[in-house]
This record gives C-alpha cells, sequence and structure tokens, in this order.
C-alpha cells in the first residue's frame, strides 16, 4: 500500500498543481478518519506517513488536561488524560500536549481511499481558492477583462481564464446594460475576498475608479505621468464628470483627453455603454473649481459657506435648467466632483434676496449703532452681518477699512458692546417676566408663586404643564411627588374629554 500512496501523490500533485506535503497531509486526514470510524468513533487518532517510503503508523492519542485542586473527575477519558497520570509516561509533558499509543492501522483500501479522496478534492479547492487570491490580491484597481460565463438573478459571472471566475453584481452593472454568454466583459476590479464559497473576485461597471482606468489606457500622456485625473463621478450610463489637470504648462489637458476629433474619449463612452463624459480643468482655487464643474453652465456668482461646506451658485434664469441638469443631474454630479455640496438659485431672485439682507443688516447698524447711512453701508459692504462681529472682530482687521481711523473704529467697537449688553439684559428680563397663562393661574391645586416659576422656565399653559413628568416638577421648591402627580393629571384632564367627544 505503501507505493500506491505515492502514487496518489504524485499524480494529484500532478495533475492538481499542488505540493506533495498538502496531499500527503490531506491523506493522514483521510486516514485518521477511518481510524476513529473503525474504533467506534469515540477515540482521537493521529497517522503519520513516511513521505520517502509511503509507510505510515497509526496512533491513539489523548490530550493532556489538569484536574484542578478538587480533582475531578475527565470530562470525556476516551480523549483525555490527567497531567499526573501522564507525567508518569512522560515527566517533561504538558497541558495541551497528545499522549501518543501505537495503534493498528486501518488498511489504505477502498473506504480509506473513498475518505482520502474527499479531502483531498476539498484541499485542492482551498488550495486553488488560495492562488486565486495570491494572484490577484496586488491587482486590485486594474482594469479586467472577462469572457460572460453565467448570467445570474445578482448579476453577471464572469470567466477570466484559468479556472478563476469573478463577479459583476447588478449595483456594479451600469443600469439598462445588458450582456450575452460569451460576451467579453472589461472592469475594474474592486475587490479580493479570501472566503471559503462563493466568488473571491468582484469587478465594477459603475465604479468612478472605471472610467480612470479607461481614460489612462486611451490616454499615453496619462499613463505617462504628466496629465493626473484628480477626481472622478459618474452616472452610470448616463453621464460623467472627470477633473484633470496637467503636470506640464505647455500641455493642454482637456485637450489631450479628447483626443483627435473626439477620438479618445469617444473610446471611453462607447466602453460605458454611450456614457457622456464632460472634462473639467482642475483648479487649485475651489471657489473656480466648482465653477469649472458646472460646465456647461455659466455661473454669474458664487456664495462660499465654509462652515456648512456648501456654496450657492447664482445662474441666470435661461441658464438655470441647463445648470441644474435632468433630474439635477449635472448639479449633483458637480457636488461629488468637488466635494462640496452646491445649491443653484435663480441670479436675479438671489440678487434681490441679497440686496434685501443688506439692507436690512444695514438698518440694523444705524438704530443699534447710531451711526449714519454711509457708516452703515461701509460696515455691510466689507462683510459684517451682526453687531456681535464689530464689537469682537479685532482691532487691526477693522484698521484695515479704507474710511476708518483708530477713533472711529474704538467708538464703533464700544457701541456694539453696549448694544450686544443691552440685547442679552433685554432678552433676560423678557424671560424673568414672562407672564403665565390664565389657564395655568386658576388651574386646581396652582398657587400664584409656581405658576410664575414655571413660566421662567416656559412652562405658560396647562398643556405645558400636561406633557412634563413628574421628576420635571421635583426641581420646584415646595413639590414633592404626590403633589406633581395631581397637577399633572389635573392639566391633563382636557385631554380625556377631548378624547371622549370624538
Amino acid at each position: 500500500m505503501s507505493k500506491e500512496i505515492l502514487l496518489v501523490v504524485d499524480v494529484v500533485s500532478n495533475e492538481k498543481d499542488l505540493e506533495k506535503e498538502e496531499i500527503f497531509e490531506a491523506l493522514e486526514l483521510a486516514l485518521e478518519a477511518a481510524t476513529v470510524k473503525k474504533n467506534g468513533g469515540n477515540i482521537k487518532a493521529r497517522v503519520v506517513i513516511d513521505r520517502a517510503t509511503g509507510d505510515y503508523e497509526t496512533f491513539r492519542s489523548w490530550e493532556v488536561v489538569t484536574l484542578g485542586d478538587e480533582g475531578i473527575a475527565l470530562e470525556n477519558p476516551e480523549v483525555e488524560i490527567a497531567l499526573d497520570e501522564a507525567i508518569k509516561g512522560q515527566p517533561d509533558i504538558q497541558v495541551g500536549d497528545h499522549v501518543l499509543e501505537p495503534i493498528d492501522s486501518v488498511v489504505f483500501g477502498r473506504i480509506a481511499a473513498q475518505a482520502a479522496k474527499q479531502v483531498i478534492i476539498q484541499k485542492v479547492r482551498e488550495a486553488e481558492r488560495r492562488k486565486i487570491v495570491e494572484a490577484y490580491k496586488d491587482r486590485k484597481g486594474e482594469l479586467i477583462t472577462g469572457v460572460v460565463k453565467r448570467l445570474e438573478r445578482g448579476g453577471v459571472l464572469l470567466d477570466l481564464g484559468g479556472n478563476v471566475e469573478a463577479q459583476v453584481s447588478r449595483e456594479d452593472m451600469i443600469p439598462r446594460e445588458s450582456f450575452r454568454i460569451g460576451d467579453r466583459v472589461r472592469g475594474y476590479l474592486k475587490d479580493v475576498r479570501s472566503e471559503t464559497r462563493g466568488p473571491q473576485l468582484f469587478i465594477s461597471r459603475s465604479a468612478p475608479e472605471l472610467i480612470k482606468v479607461l481614460f489612462q489606457l486611451e490616454v499615453p500622456e496619462i499613463g505617462d505621468g504628466v496629465i493626473e485625473i484628480v477626481e472622478a463621478a459618474r452616472d452610470p450610463g448616463s453621464r460623467a464628470k472627470i477633473a484633470v489637470r496637467s503636470l506640464d504648462p505647455r500641455l493642454d489637458p482637456i485637450g489631450s483627453c479628447v483626443g483627435m476629433r473626439g477620438s479618445r474619449v469617444q473610446a471611453v463612452s462607447n466602453e460605458l455603454a454611450g456614457e457622456r463624459v464632460d472634462i473639467i480643468l482642475w483648479d487649485e482655487n475651489t471657489a473656480q473649481f466648482v465653477i469649472n464643474s458646472m460646465s456647461p453652465a455659466e455661473i454669474s456668482s458664487i456664495v462660499v459657506d465654509e462652515d456648512s461646506h456648501s456654496m450657492e451658485l447664482a445662474v441666470a434664469n435661461d441658464n438655470l435648467s441647463q445648470a441644474i441638469g435632468r433630474g439635477g443631474q449635472n448639479v449633483r454630479l458637480a457636488s461629488e466632483l468637488t466635494g462640496w455640496e452646491l445649491n443653484v438659485v435663480d441670479a436675479a431672485e438671489a440678487e434681490q434676496e441679497s440686496q434685501a439682507v443688506a439692507e436690512s443688516t444695514k438698518q440694523l447698524f444705524i438704530a443699534q449703532l447710531d451711526v449714519d447711512e454711509d457708516i452703515a453701508e461701509i460696515l455691510v459692504d466689507v462683510g459684517f452681518n451682526s453687531v456681535e462681529e464689530i464689537a469682537y472682530v479685532p482691532m487691526n482687521e477693522m484698521l484695515e477699512i479704507e474710511a476708518f481711523e483708530k477713533d472711529l473704529v474704538e467708538e464703533l467697537r464700544n457701541r456694539a458692546k453696549d448694544a450686544v449688553l443691552i440685547s442679552a439684559i433685554a432678552t433676560e428680563e423678557k424671560i424673568e417676566t414672562r407672564e403665565p397663562d390664565e389657564d395655568l393661574l386658576n388651574m386646581d391645586g396652582m398657587d400664584k408663586e409656581l405658576a410664575y416659576d414655571l413660566a421662567k422656565k416656559d412652562i405658560v399653559t396647562m398643556n405645558d404643564l400636561a406633557e412634563l413628568s413628574i421628576d420635571d416638577l421635583l426641581v420646584f421648591n415646595g413639590i414633592d411627588e404626590k403633589r406633581a402627580g395631581e397637577l399633572i393629571m389635573k392639566a391633563r384632564e382636557p385631554w380625556f374629554v377631548e378624547d371622549a367627544g370624538e
């Protein structure tokens, strides 16, 4: 039988391109399983095959365990042995080691061969899947070409050759794109996973990275590193925008990407099921980059809000639909491309709104700072939007205003601080003097002092009180749980009357 084992190892190793050691390990596992079965399935076995001769030995195995101080019985004496007992035969043995006892080996016959076959098949599959991962893990991000092998409900299965398969899921396909078995398909290798079953390679035709890779193939300047695709955004199958820049000032990046008579961009578009591609010039100035990204629409003005990371783009009325695009496509792709939230507004309406806000702010400055219209207008023009900003803006920044001298700046700052203080005091007084409504004052169980205390916390009606919990009322002086419960239930009585009426 030793020669038979060596023959099996040689044949399987050559046919499946596996290491002989993996085949030997599979055979050992199969023989161990056959030995356990022969002995009633209650023992553990270990088989060791001589790699040179094919001879093998079989041992019964017990795991060394500790019984602890209480000396409790072994949970499974068929496969376990106490440390104290094991030490008698092997003084240096430790917990977790195994005690081996030679037993009769099973014959490498039909049953053992069948078991070995199943183990080998599993090992072969594992090894093949491991090789696929090793071969493709460094190719993540590359363009992969395959042939449609099978159409699945969830997408398409591609044959990449060499018994390698890849999946294009439904969400990774271009909408309304259809394939037939045998079609050649190119896609972006977005993920490589080491999984026990199912696909391991995942390809996308909808990822923005795909358009970058395709342009890299069609435009030699990109491959050479002279032109760079900075960002890309796609509405797969419909429209895409890419932002490009040239590292050589003598080179036009847009013209290079378009190609002679549009040949280069057309080749990419054809690969993406006719997807229209807008090539945008990247600019380090964010506002200018946003304006470029809105192409072909023309932007009249732009307002940047750093806090919300958004921009308001004013567009002429006759250009508004082009700026927004069908279903908001143009502005959505521009937002994805730039990383900013973009809002398109009518230029005329935006101008009117801006003028109204400016006029309101000017009148506020006139009233609260006691200044004339000219000074108020200057403050608005340089960008001040509130009295608080004037009160706390650094002195040197205000001195940069051409029409303002030091004395005037100090006076404006002092008046602004006074106005802010007066406003804060007025707000506090309003809160302190807020009156409770009649229904709360006249409610059974309510006293005037408590009603005014509640009003200071913005609880001014019976309905306000009804929405509170008992814990909410315990913070007020003279209120215990019993009274709090009674007051709340009294305040809720109108609710029950309304429900009964319905």
